[in-house]
């Protein structure tokens, strides 16, 4: 066990060094502490102290100026979920002293999003120095975010007072995320998913305190977004009105104040939006606008290798992307590539004799080759498996390779001094049904891996919604609460994590409800997958 733990957080700040048998105490009594997903740290008392009804947001001292609004609107939509719907019209009697402010105190002036970004925050309920005051401190807009999160969690409308109460002060948290990268995958080409439901999935995110969205936006069923290069890749999607216009997706990601401010949805809740086509394979929409992209009329994927065609409109995609998605990495896919369609094209299987190549160095050369499209957009590349497995020596070294297919690939990857992403099916597929939330709180993205050096190339992990059983009414309740529990083991300290998930069920089952009062269609923790409860009782105890 570790004998203590230093926060990273960036000078100007209060550093703090803190015994790890706070953490030991936060386990025994696991009951009595209902913050999802647990802090690196955590001490509280004995007391209560209620919220002054004007309820306050102080940036006194911060280095950061929130000239974006960042801050003050996560503050407007921490007081909402806090209140949830209720009105706040109890009486504080004179011998009580409400809290009256929250001071975050921020040390750096950059609000700039990306991948590995100090996410760390130290929270104190009230401060020390001053009792009407919480205090919290981060090294960026992100950490404070977070502490905000956890902040939300602490407090509750309590129906006897009709205030909001915080119990068990003072609380002292000292907090940061194990994995830098910790994500979601939604799928919008098998069904459409509504603008506003991709939009709760933000919300919820930032609840769980996960980070990157993985877009997995075009397959080979449909094909809704607009490219403005490429217009006609839009012919592919189901219908006219499941489409999303080039616009859309920049609201995904962004949005205009009031004051004129260019303001990210996602970035304004700390959630990077990666993208994703998946190439050659996966793309048989494609060639609904272009049919030249397809091998022939009765054979039409992969996409056409031999094709200069191809890589034009790759090309086209990516630089569009570009110009919204901002996030450091952009998805090239490259997984179950049926290469058969190309030797069965007399045209193709004449291009490969020509070029020397049999049908699997043609994948490699397809897969290479849009990795450099993608590095002179300025990406760094997010492939799945199969790359690796084919042809991994061969890829950019700027490339992280997802697992998907099962356990023993991290360490292979981590090994080859490759990145990796963590997302095995047989644990974190959200579509299997069967999977249990126990089964996605245990999985363990570091299993095997031992060396540090090879541990800090597993960036973290990623639980996946694929499309082909939701659409808008059912996605909700299909990722949560599971997609929680992977989310705690992704954030909280491997030590700090409950060996038997049973331990954590009474937590879990507080989120779930948090999540429902928040207007989150999370599932029971008593069905498999997407159930409905099965009686009349407590939201806690389902």
């Amino acid at each position: 066990m570790m004998g203590k733990v230093k926060m990273g957080l960036q000078s100007g700040l209060l550093i703090m060094v803190v015994l790890f048998l706070g953490v030991a105490d936060v386990k025994g009594k696991a009951d009595e502490v209902n913050i999802w997903p647990l802090p690196q740290w955590l001490s509280r008392g004995d007391k209560r102290v209620f919220l002054s009804k004007d309820f306050q947001l102080h940036t006194d001292g911060s280095k950061y100026s929130d000239g974006s609004g960042i801050l003050k609107d996560a503050f407007a939509r921490m007081l909402d979920v806090v209140k949830l719907g209720h009105v706040v019209d109890g009486n504080i009697s004179s011998s009580d002293k409400p809290i009256k402010v929250i001071h975050v105190l921020i040390s750096s002036p950059n609000d700039q999003l990306q991948y590995g970004v100090d996410e760390s925050y130290k929270l104190l309920v009230p401060s020390p120095e001053n009792p009407d005051f919480v205090h919290l401190e981060a090294g960026t807009i992100y950490g404070a975010l977070h502490g905000l999160q956890t902040f939300s969690q602490l407090c509750y409308f309590s129906h006897s007072t009709r205030l909001i109460e915080v119990n068990r002060v003072p609380w002292k948290i000292t907090d940061q995320p194990r994995f830098s990268y910790r994500g979601l995958l939604i799928d919008t080409s098998r069904h459409y998913q509504p603008l506003e439901m991709i939009k709760k999935v933000i919300d919820a995110m930032a609840y769980a305190k996960l980070n990157v969205l993985h877009w997995h936006i075009v397959d080979t069923q449909s094909f809704p977004l607009e490219i403005p290069s490429f217009p006609k890749l839009w012919d592919g999607a189901y219908s006219a009105s499941e489409r999303y216009t080039f616009s859309d997706a920049a609201e995904i990601v962004r949005q205009v104040s009031s004051a004129g401010c260019i303001l990210f949805y996602a970035q304004k809740r700390g959630i990077n939006v990666l993208a994703e086509i998946d190439v050659p394979g996966h793309a048989l929409s494609w060639g609904d606008g272009y049919p030249s992209l397809w091998p022939s009329k009765n054979c039409q994927q992969p996409l056409d290798v031999s094709n200069e065609f191809t890589f034009k409109v790759i090309d086209g995609i990516l630089s569009d992307f570009s110009k919204i998605f901002k996030f450091k990495f952009v998805h090239l896919g490259g997984d179950e590539v049926d290469t058969s369609c190309w030797t069965l094209t007399p045209r193709i299987a004449r291009w490969l004799h020509k070029h020397g190549m049999n049908e699997s160095q043609a994948y490699q050369y397809f897969v290479l080759r849009a990795q450099k499209i993608a590095l002179s957009h300025g990406y760094e590349l997010v492939n799945w498996e199969e790359t690796f497995n084919n042809f991994g020596n061969k890829l950019s070294q700027k490339t992280v390779v997802h697992n998907w297919l099962g356990g023993g690939v991290a360490e292979r990857v981590v090994a080859a001094g490759l990145r990796c992403i963590v997302s095995n099916q047989d644990k974190w597929y959200l579509d299997h049904l069967d999977t249990t939330w126990q089964e996605f709180y245990n999985n363990e993205p570091l299993t095997n891996i031992t060396k540090i050096s090879q541990q800090r190339l597993v960036i973290g992990g990623e639980v996946c919604m694929w499309g082909e059983r939701v659409d808008g009414s059912n996605i909700e309740q299909t990722i949560w609460p599971r997609a929680a529990a992977a989310a705690e083991r992704l954030w909280t300290p491997y030590d700090n994590l409950a060996k038997d998930p049973e331990q954590v069920t009474a937590r879990l089952a507080h989120f779930r409800c948090l999540l429902n009062q928040r207007g989150v269609a999370a599932a029971p923790l008593t069905a498999p997958g997407r159930g409905s409860p099965e009686e009349p009782g407590s939201c806690h105890e389902q």
